[in-house]
């Protein structure tokens, strides 16, 4: 159990050291603001536009970090010779893969929360027409990007610590208490006179999208095994495309008794189940914890099932 903890410590350590991550993750949280910052003139549906559009880049974001982190986690590691070094010690394959992926599980959490409270923010910074730009939290969001920074600058310079790391775990601290400042001491104005809130429906939606996140994972680690990142990148991305659409291909025709259809609607995920955009828009959903729950037990299967297919091809994979 202690080599297990050691290597998820480790991968999830080598993992938001990595520059990549910190750009994807200020890049996006940054992005998600800006999306709440300009006039749409959506007919009253201005906020429902800009919760849609932070969502959807919470999801993509999470798409490129999974790839890009399962590929940095272990197809490098075999590339290098590091995977051989540590296999040679006491510790199994499936177990050497199991805490690579807990470690690559648990910064795809991080990522996801940053990008979470960003989503919630743009919720409660989203104006209609006859509201305005929060500047307010905008300055106050911002400030908190630069002191996270500033104080990963500091202790990079003069205690020698890591930069990237330790600006990722600034930018958890100092994001959340933005929001917390933001959420307690500004107020935005909607049409007459009322003030804006926060969509806590969103909350669900965005740990649906970890679900999901989760599953890529689990399957961007499994093709690693055997290919490079980019290969890994374009396998992922059709898996993801295919998912997307998977209720048009393969939902009728299996829901007509069509075997191959029903046997590919199994295998590849239905990402469309942890997408809970739509059911929010229509003001069908609010905090569906069982379902939540249900999601949870699906991609814990799925992740199992990955798994254990990229532990099959890892026994067989020559790392000499």
């Amino acid at each position: 159990m202690r080599q297990f903890l050691t290597i998820a410590a480790n991968a999830f350590m080598e993992l938001v050291r990595q520059p990549i991550f910190l750009l994807l993750m200020t890049g996006s949280v940054a992005f998600e603001i800006f999306l709440a910052v300009p006039y749409y003139f959506a007919f009253g549906d201005e906020p429902k536009l800009v919760e849609n559009s932070t969502l959807a880049v919470m999801l993509l974001s999470g798409l490129f970090g999974a790839v890009l982190s399962a590929s940095s986690s272990l197809a490098r590691e075999i590339r290098s010779g590091t995977a051989l070094a540590v296999l040679s010690k006491p510790v199994g394959r499936t177990q050497f893969l199991l805490a690579k992926f807990t470690g690559l599980a648990a910064a795809l959490t991080l990522l996801t929360y940053v990008n979470l409270v960003g989503v919630l923010l743009s919720s409660r910074m989203a104006f209609d027409a006859y509201g305005k730009t929060d500047l307010a939290a905008i300055s106050f969001f911002g400030l908190g990007i630069a002191l996270a920074y500033a104080l990963a600058g500091f202790s990079n310079f003069f205690l020698r610590r890591p930069f990237v790391s330790d600006a990722v775990f600034a930018m958890v601290f100092f994001t959340t208490l933005a929001a917390f400042f933001i959420f307690t001491f500004t107020r935005q104005q909607q049409s007459l006179g009322t003030a804006a809130t926060v969509n806590w429906n969103l909350l669900p939606a965005g740990i649906l999208i970890l679900f999901a996140l989760w599953v890529l994972a689990a399957i961007a680690l499994a093709c690693s095994t055997r290919f490079d990142t980019i290969p890994t990148l374009a396998i992922c991305s059709a898996i993801f495309l295919v998912g997307l659409m998977s209720d048009y291909f393969f939902g009728k025709p299996a829901a007509q008794g069509v075997w191959w259809a029903s046997t590919l609607y199994s295998l590849i995920p239905n990402w469309q189940l942890f997408w809970l955009a739509d059911a929010i828009e229509s003001g069908k959903s609010t905090f569906h914890w069982d379902y939540v729950g249900k999601a949870l037990g699906y991609a814990a299967c799925y992740v199992g099932a990955a798994l254990a297919v990229g532990a099959l091809l890892f026994e067989e994979r020559e790392l000499s």
